[in-house]
């Protein structure tokens, strides 16, 4: 078991370095560049998200397939990770998250569009898309597609599941004293209760849970910031310089360094808001939507409120937070976070607990649906009651086991998802300009394709 946990502590390690930073940041900018900067039609998108296409085909609303999405990525990550980046790279790194949340909207958008455009009607009509679709359909790569949906399915137990459970059972424990098979006996029953209705069951609850937990979230936030509100000039000058400079930490922050500042910064911001891994665009083939590229856009809203929005402010909330409380000790990864929530009397605590249980409880929500699908792909609709099953039981497994191992595999399975895709994004990235160019750049965006109608 030794072996085994160090050969994935050690592959993990290595795929979310350089050689995926580079990967995934390079088809970020190179996406970016060709689309003519989507970003700036962020606003646009958002409009979008919120108005109801009854009319067209689809399993759930554009809204309800984003807040699907979301529940998966707005996840413990936004909590606990960019303390670790912010930890081990020094400040700048929130700055480095930052850009990354902004370049990977090109690349979400990319994905959105793909999952439409290529997505399929099962005989009972519900709808079938994402990476998968689109290396088999777009480019007769099935062979790559099951290696993506293999690689999928693995993770989801994992880094959707077990490791998910683990953090609300933790936080229940260490807060509250809650036994850990008592939070996995209630966590099962919630599941249950969720994912045996299907994706309009899972879709209904994430469209009320997302919304509530994500305002929840930011209210504490900008709650913090307000009560360190004479330091956030020092925290802003200080994540700028740090992430340019190696002289520039300070404050009690160990590391420092540009490339450290630069690689956990990127890397925790492409963990996080999953532009480029292949989760989101399986939900997004679900929407009701008139062409790929009005779901491409609000799909894109997903990275900006994950990173742009709430990883940033976590972000300057610690940063901040360390400023101004001199005995906040830096280099206490996971710790961090809660150390700054700390600061924040009566309620600072309660706040940050009620995020992870809701962001880890939504992130299982989210990844029962993307496993299932790919689950449905290798091995057709009879395997999606035993991959249920299944499922409620790693969830009660995950709260009361240690998960090193399941960690460190999941994330490794969770790397190697974003090869196939990023795959398919580039080699089709001429089919995503000429869907761009048709609706988006020629204001068609209310127009009907006959293909998304199938």
């Amino acid at each position: 078991m030794d072996l085994i946990q160090n050969f994935f502590s050690e592959l993990s390690s290595f795929l979310w370095g350089w050689p995926m930073i580079i990967l995934l940041f390079g088809t970020h900018i190179y996406m970016t560049v060709r689309l003519r900067f989507p970003q700036l039609k962020i606003l646009k998108a958002i409009k979008l998200s919120f108005v109801k296409d009854d009319k067209s085909k689809g399993d759930v609303s554009q809204f309800g397939a984003l807040m699907t999405a979301m529940a998966a990525t707005i996840g413990i990550g936004n909590i606990i990770g960019v303390g670790t980046a912010v930890s081990l790279g020094g400040p700048g790194a929130v700055l480095w998250c930052w850009l990354t949340g902004v370049l990977g909207i090109a690349t979400k958008y990319s994905e959105g569009l793909l999952a439409v455009k290529y997505r399929q009607k099962t005989e009972d009509g519900k709808m079938l898309g994402g990476p998968m679709y689109a290396l088999e359909k777009g480019l007769g790569m099935k062979w790559l597609a099951i290696i993506f949906c293999a690689f999928t399915v693995f993770a989801s137990f994992g880094i959707g599941n077990g490791v998910q459970s683990k953090a609300i059972a933790d936080c229940l424990s260490s807060s509250y004293q809650v036994p850990h098979y008592v939070t996995g006996i209630i966590e099962v029953v919630l599941v249950i209760l969720v994912i045996f209705f299907g994706v309009k069951g899972i879709a209904k609850v994430c469209g009320r849970l997302v919304p509530f937990m994500a305002i929840f979230y930011i209210v504490g936030c900008i709650a913090i910031l307000i009560m360190n509100w004479h330091f956030l000039d020092d925290a802003l000058i200080l994540i700028f310089k740090s992430a340019f400079s190696p002289h520039a930490a300070g404050a009690g922050f160990v590391g420092g360094t540009v490339m450290m500042a630069a690689r956990f910064g990127i890397a925790r911001g492409l963990f996080s808001n999953e532009s480029g891994l292949g989760s989101a665009p399986i939900i997004a083939a679900a929407a009701q939507t008139r062409n790929s590229v009005r779901q491409a856009l609000v799909s894109s809203t997903g990275t900006f409120w994950d990173t742009v929005v709430v990883c940033a402010l976590t972000g300057l909330v610690i940063v901040s937070s360390v400023v101004a409380f001199p005995d906040i000790d830096a280099s206490k990864t996971a710790l961090l976070t809660q150390a700054a929530f700390a600061k924040l009397p009566y309620v600072g605590s309660l706040l940050l607990n009620i995020g992870i249980i809701t962001f880890a409880f939504s992130t299982i929500l989210g990844w029962s649906y993307y496993g299932e699908k790919a689950i449905e792909y290798l091995g057709g609709k009879k395997t999606i009651k035993y991959y249920r099953l299944t499922w409620v039981v790693v969830v009660f497994i995950g709260a009361v086991i240690n998960l090193n191992l399941v960690w460190n595999i999941s994330d490794t399975m969770n790397a190697l998802m974003a090869i196939p895709n990023l795959i398919s994004v580039l080699l089709l990235s001429g089919v995503i300009v000429k869907e761009t160019k048709k609706y988006l750049w020629n204001n068609r965006l209310d127009d009907y394709d006959p293909e998304c109608e199938l």
